[in-house]
């Protein structure tokens, strides 16, 4: 009888936590310095996910070692619904990237969904004597060996963007890694390098205002933000099956009840029909996710696939870290 009371007891203490979810803050966790176009999404989408979720949604980051630190945080977290990771395609690379990681991407998280898509750009440096596509292709023809091409790290979008440019090309460029997407672009604005392939949602501004020259977008529809709809697509310019876009995903901790799930759910889905937050994307040139895959097993399936996609790629360019 004392053992029934005090199951009694358990459950309904557990079934008023999870009536009373959230009763603080919820924690979305990005693994990127501020200011990254990944911190970019996180914190519009936050403010969107503040509403529904009926608290306050606070974005930390929690960069280094291409966004494995922060991952392995959140599958260590309290399975309590307080802490969500909020990351993209490195979800999916990391393993091929990363020899000793800590966590398993299939097993140690609940998939809640993918919320967008980010384009890339291929950008080159102001000074760049090339004005077009074609133009560019003569230049990187007659620089083989001398050619700069930016990235944000190991493992990153512009990395992985780059990789597969290269690849297309069959041309060898100098890699130049930064610590984040931020100094890369300082440094492609001076000079210093020549190209870098990124998402719009850190592009878009800077081709806006004139700042640096824009070839062309790695997604094989071209992007119909107004800054954006005139690039072709590297498809279009003869790379046929060039297709890199960058998407974003949103996990718990494993083993979080699913009724904080279905919460959590529930409120993923009403911040992505936000107005404001669909005016913020699309101004980026984002691509806010309107199919089966804003679901978790439609999103844990496709990055399940997006590893199988992007491990022999890796693998093949030997690009390993410890």
């Amino acid at each position: 009888m004392k053992k029934l009371m005090v199951g009694c007891l358990v459950g309904l203490s557990v079934g008023a936590a999870l009536a009373e979810y959230p009763d603080k803050a919820v924690n979305v966790v990005v693994p990127f310095a501020a200011g990254g176009p990944t911190d970019k999404v996180a914190r519009d989408f936050a403010e969107s996910l503040r509403k529904p979720l009926g608290n306050t949604v606070v974005v930390e980051n929690v960069g280094g070692a291409g966004g494995t630190i922060a991952t392995a945080k959140v599958a260590r977290a309290a399975p309590d619904g307080y802490t969500l990771l909020l990351h993209h395609i490195g979800m999916a690379t990391s393993p091929a990237l990363y020899r000793n990681l800590t966590y398993k991407t299939l097993e140690d998280f609940e998939y809640l969904g993918m919320i967008v898509e980010v384009p890339m750009t291929l950008i080159g440096k102001p000074s760049l004597p090339a004005s077009n596509y074609a133009e560019l292709t003569k230049w990187l023809d007659a620089n083989k060996g001398k050619i700069n091409l930016a990235n944000a790290g190991l493992g990153s979008a512009s990395h992985l963007c780059g990789l597969l440019f290269q690849s297309t090309l069959k041309i060898d460029m100098t890699t130049v890694p930064y610590k984040g997407t931020g100094p890369a672009m300082t440094d492609l604005l001076g000079g210093q390098v020549d190209l870098m392939c990124d998402q719009t949602t850190s592009t878009t501004s800077q081709i806006a205002g004139g700042k640096i020259k824009a070839f062309a977008v790695t997604t094989p529809q071209r992007v119909a933000t107004p800054v954006l709809k005139n690039l072709p697509t590297l498809d279009e310019l003869g790379l046929k099956g060039f297709s890199v876009a960058i998407w974003h995903g949103v996990y718990a901790p494993k083993g979080t009840p699913k009724p904080i799930l279905d919460k959590i759910h529930n409120a993923l889905m009403v911040a992505m029909k936000d107005p404001e937050l669909i005016k913020r994307m699309e101004d980026l040139g984002a691509v806010m996710v309107t199919d089966t895959r804003l679901n978790g097993p439609a999103h844990k399936k496709f990055v399940e696939a997006e590893i199988n996609k992007w491990g022999p790629i890796i693998k093949a360019a030997g690009m390993y870290a410890d």
